[in-house]
């Protein structure tokens, strides 16, 4: 009776048909459909470009355990970077359904958030161990078993759903008949079990002792923690609520895609697509939150944001090097390439204060008397910042 789109009533089937999985509701115009998905391509590929940055450029975040929330990190990137611009692409030839495009959507849909799932678990028994066991037992994840773990998840993840598009397993998410209604198979149990609720009791697990260990070490007046105790406790913060993120987005998609393989007359294609968009969105969202939560990724994407979008103009323009009336038709023209430089990170520049303490220091060994001051201005009034 409910085994395709006909047997709906006409206002429930203009419904179901005014909805792809790709495009999102037909009902809203072509432009604002292309603005909304691009707008969300931009920011959330930006935002986890910086997030992935952050890891490498701040000092207090260069821990091999934080390689999981780069793997988190990556995950968003496909989604924001892949599945996003592909809608774009459908808008913009005006199709409404591309079978293709909504397989390569689900499938990296699927394939990422399996991923984030599996991180999430393994970054909270990493932040236990780093914060509730000793150095020895900490020791012990070394840079090739996290990297081993990285890998391994992903070629899990990749296995999972590449067996399940191979067997056509699972709820057809492309095709807007809903199934049959029929009993709970083994599949459903086995592959909601592995993927969702084992992970994320364990993840729950982890984070519940954490707080509850410190919350009771710091109820002793004898505990006094290093100052890279507490980083660690409010990294570990953040990255409890990207956990609490993730469910809330995902949950909802997860339990309307579950009820829908068991009984599909209750959830109808339009409420699984407009929640299945909802998850997406969390990727968009997860880089802002841990500029938000924590002062390290935020100092890290201020200077990020100096670097990528407070670059003076280029000067194409010749000019000498000396001053304007001493310059002659033998004089040779040059041109400079004005930039400004993460303050900090490159101390061979000039301008740098490790670079000026050197030259500083060298001009004190040749010269006995006079000050040195490196200047970073040309003749003519013009800064000039060098790489």
């Amino acid at each position: 009776m409910y085994g395709n789109a006909s047997a709906l009533s006409g206002e429930d089937a203009n419904l179901e048909e005014s909805v792809s999985p790709v495009t999102l509701s037909a009902d809203w115009s072509r432009v604002a459909r292309l603005l909304l998905i691009a707008s969300l391509a931009v920011i959330g590929s930006v935002g986890n470009i910086f997030m992935i940055s952050s890891v490498m450029i701040e000092d207090h975040l260069k821990k091999r355990g934080n390689a999981f929330i780069v793997n988190v990190a990556l995950a968003d990137l496909l989604i924001t970077g892949l599945v996003f611009p592909a809608s774009t692409v459908v808008l913009l030839a005006g199709l409404k359904d591309a079978p293709g495009v909504c397989s390569f959507h689900w499938f990296l849909a699927i394939l990422c958030c399996l991923v984030t799932t599996l991180t999430l678990a393994a970054t909270a028994v990493e932040n236990y161990a780093r914060l509730c066991l000793s150095a020895d037992c900490y020791a012990a994840l070394t840079s090739a078993r996290i990297t081993a773990a990285v890998l391994g998840i992903w070629l899990l993840s990749g296995l999972a759903v590449t067996l399940q598009f191979v067997h056509n397993v699972g709820t057809s998410y492309c095709r807007r008949q809903r199934p049959p209604d029929h009993d709970v198979p083994p599949y459903y149990a086995l592959a909601g079990a592995l993927c969702a609720l084992l992970p994320t009791s364990l993840t729950c697990a982890c984070y519940v002792c954490i707080v509850l260990r410190v919350r009771g070490a710091k109820a002793r007046p004898s505990f006094k923690p290093p100052m890279s105790f507490g980083w660690d406790y409010a990294l570990m913060q953040t990255n409890m609520y990207s956990f609490v993120l993730f469910v809330v987005f995902w949950l909802p998609f997860g339990v309307a895609l579950g009820v829908r393989s068991v009984y599909a007359r209750l959830v109808p294609s339009h409420l699984l697509y407009n929640l299945e968009w909802l998850a997406l969105s969390k990727s968009c969202l997860n880089n802002f939150l841990y500029c938000i939560t924590n002062r390290h990724f935020r100092n890290a994407y201020v200077n990020l944001f100096h670097y990528c979008c407070c670059k003076t103009t280029v000067s194409f323009s010749r000019r000498t090097r000396g001053c304007p009336e001493a310059s002659g038709p033998g004089t040779r023209p040059t041109g400079d390439v004005r930039v400004h430089i993460i303050p900090g990170y490159n101390m061979y520049s000039y301008t740098s204060p490790q670079r000026a303490r050197e030259v500083c220091k060298t001009a004190t060994l040749k010269r006995s008397a006079g000050s040195c001051r490196p200047s970073t201005s040309r003749p003519n009034g013009r800064d000039v910042y060098e790489l």
